[in-house]
């Protein structure tokens, strides 16, 4: 499962100008990974003062980008009409596929796509008919260095794309398992307790996406990784 970091501006960012902005989308993306927040809260993640954070959140909640009840902010509706057209393709194909394999296996199953250096969850399946499961949201985001689904991504790619996204050390171990038998198994490598397993979605020819699943305990991680295999060649057969 992805861990939980503070959004930070791209290298080379303008710092001066397009300050507000970056301080505003760093804002959403802090909300998409801790939850709701209180302006206190959100500008101490910030590291801005309280005043500068209101303003912001005042701005953004004019534009519906963010909410706010009971004195908490949380990501707005408008959000969800910004993202409605991103992948769109991808997230037509890939949900009737998730949501099949999450009922199949009883765990929470996802797609996550490269952005850069990070694997930015973008579509969620929860299993139905299950009591409790491993909550993964769209909008997360962690290292591609870590985790199933990140080491899935890395699978996607060479070596000189590798150094450019500033690695100086090898791929994860687990790259050359991705390449021989086709998926990737993390486990407690982000969180003590929880194992995740990913497979590349082979045939994209634009955004590097994988398929992954994420559950706890020791599970027979074979068989989660036929099944993540299985449906990324669906997703794939679907796209073309």
């Amino acid at each position: 499962m992805p861990e939980t970091r503070a959004a930070r501006p791209p290298a080379g960012a303008d710092t001066s100008g397009s300050q507000t902005l970056s301080r505003g989308l760093t804002a959403l993306a802090l909300l998409a990974d801790h939850g709701s927040q209180s302006i206190q809260s959100l500008a101490e993640l910030l590291g801005v003062h309280r005043s500068v954070a209101y303003r912001l959140v005042r701005t953004l909640e004019e534009h519906r980008l963010v909410v706010r009840a009971g004195g908490l902010l949380s990501l707005g509706p408008q959000l969800v009409v910004l993202a409605r057209d991103v992948e769109h393709d991808l997230q037509s194909a890939s949900l009737p596929h998730l949501q099949q394999l999450a009922d199949e296996l009883g765990m929470t199953a996802f797609l996550t796509v490269r952005d850069g250096d990070d694997a930015v969850t973008l579509v969620t399946a929860v299993p139905r008919g299950v009591n409790a499961s491993v909550a993964q949201h769209p909008g997360h985001r962690h290292p591609i260095a870590l985790g199933a689904p990140g080491i899935a991504l890395q699978a996607m790619l060479d070596d000189a794309t590798w150094r450019a996204l500033g690695h100086d050390g090898p791929m994860h171990p687990e790259v050359e398992s991705v390449r021989s038998r086709g998926w990737a198994v993390s486990a407690n490598e982000v969180i003590q307790g929880i194992t995740s397993v990913g497979a590349p979605i082979r045939g994209r020819r634009s955004t590097d996406a994988s398929v992954a699943v994420v559950t706890v305990g020791e599970p027979d991680t074979d068989m989660l990784g036929r099944a993540v295999v299985a449906t990324a060649a669906a997703i794939d057969a679907d796209l073309r």
